[in-house]
């Protein structure tokens, strides 16, 4: 019989079903010869099955140097298995390489020896096929799928901004300059001042997904300079509240569709997703230098807390809310950018907020400033020189409606989900301060 790949069917379907004359195909995982028959444990996406080989079937000399990861087809019959599970195996007629595998091994795909995460991510293709780290990439995947299904279900837009700046998206943060024809151009550093001239075109409600990178020299499990983000923005918001309510929504739906749909996943991780309760606990400046302070942590007024207080934030909260996420509102005006909105009766704090998940930044967000005569007079109080930002601020002089969004980042959400030990398992391919291949 002939194969043909364009018929073939996944190890889940064929365990689940007896079936005469089927194909499939993936990767070797282990290869046993017992007297006149041969076993193949093969993978694919949906998981393993046995394939089990006669002396009559054609080519089966080749099986006794067959290296595991060898790329294979075969067809046959899937049958009744006589091994203890009681699953289906494929009782193969014909069988085809697609493509051997070297060994040894650069890496031990099946995690039975220890390998570095450096050297495993020098060798990222070959590491994803261990079923834990395919995992992660599947969990990420429903995460990003059910925020967007959530947001279009509740009017927003998908938009697409640029990448490519003709200005620094964010004054004093490090940004990666790249060559534009006989110009220079910037990737930006967030795609918040696009999302905002979004609003101000009458898109009233958008969700952006995409990259961003920052050119910072950071050697922490968190930081990456290259990530994405799971961008929101909404017009016609009464204060920066009604975007916290939106992101905990979000946050949920989020969390339910990975405890709905990724029960095998969750399992493999040895992971329990819990649904958090709504509304998140609020901690504000200047409360948060007070609570920083009976917690044996000074923190200058007017100065931002730094990751230290982060992490004591989350055990207090933890405590005294029993809660794995927090919000961090009204941060001090002086450390934030020209665009955010202050507190009228209060300017020197800003209506910015953070969202923590387990004591490490989720995301940022909160109102922005859309009153044309306020948003120039915090350009020049920044040190900003107006025509630097003009090709931004002209365009509210024309009607902006006030507006709020926040960015979560898609890889930091995983990574503290799923209790990851550093951010870059939860990336297919890092890109670091040392890392820009593969």
């Amino acid at each position: 019989m002939a194969i043909s790949l364009g018929k073939r069917i996944h190890a889940a379907k064929a365990k689940a079903t007896e079936s005469p004359d089927v194909t499939i195909a993936g990767w070797v995982k282990s290869v046993r010869l017992v007297g006149k028959l041969a076993f193949v444990i093969l993978r694919d996406r949906s998981g393993t099955i046995q394939l089990t080989f006669k002396t009559e079937t054609p080519n089966f000399e080749a099986l006794k140097t067959l290296q595991a990861e060898s790329v294979i087809a075969a067809a046959g019959d899937v049958v009744k298995g006589k091994v203890k599970s009681g699953e289906n195996e494929l009782l193969v007629k014909e069988w085809t390489m697609l493509s051997p595998a070297e060994t040894p091994l650069p890496i031990d795909v099946w995690g039975n020896t220890p390998t570095a995460l450096d050297k495993r991510l020098d060798w990222r293709s070959v590491d994803l096929r261990e079923p834990k780290n395919q995992t992660v990439f599947k969990i990420q995947s429903t995460l990003v799928y059910s925020a967007i299904d959530y947001l279009t279900k509740e009017g927003f837009t998908i938009v697409f901004t640029p990448s490519l700046m003709g200005v620094p998206s964010e004054s004093g943060s490090e940004m990666f300059e790249v060559p534009y024809f006989k110009k220079k151009a910037f990737l930006r550093q967030d795609p918040q001042l696009h999302r905002q001239l979004t609003i101000i075109g009458g898109v009233e409600k958008l969700v952006d997904v995409g990259p961003s990178w920052r050119a910072e020299l950071s050697h922490t499990h968190h930081h990456l300079c290259e990530h994405r983000t799971i961008a929101v923005e909404q017009a016609f918001v009464g204060d920066e509240q009604d975007v916290m309510r939106l992101e905990e929504n979000l946050i949920v739906e989020m969390l339910k569709s990975v405890k709905k749909n990724c029960n095998e996943e969750l399992k493999i991780l040895g992971k329990e997703i819990i649904v958090p309760e709504t509304p998140f606990p609020e901690l504000r400046y200047p409360e948060i230098y007070d609570i920083l302070a009976k917690l044996w942590k000074k923190i200058t007024y007017g100065k931002e807390h730094d990751r230290e207080s982060e992490g004591l934030l989350g055990q207090y909260v933890q405590k005294k809310y029993g809660h794995q996420f927090y919000w961090i509102n009204r941060f001090p005006f002086a450390v934030k950018p020209f665009y955010v909105m202050r507190v009228d009766e209060t300017p020197e704090w800003a209506r910015s907020v953070d969202l923590m998940f387990k004591g490490i930044e989720l995301s940022s967000g909160g109102q922005r400033e859309h009153r044309y005569e306020k948003l120039m007079e915090q350009v020049r109080e920044k040190g900003i020189s107006p025509s630097s930002v003009e090709w931004f601020t002209k365009f509210f002089r024309y009607g902006a409606p006030p507006h709020g969004g926040f960015a979560i980042g898609v890889e930091r959400i995983t990574a503290q989900l799923l209790d990851l030990e550093d951010i870059r398992e939860a990336v297919l391919f890092t890109r670091d301060p040392e890392r820009l291949v593969p």
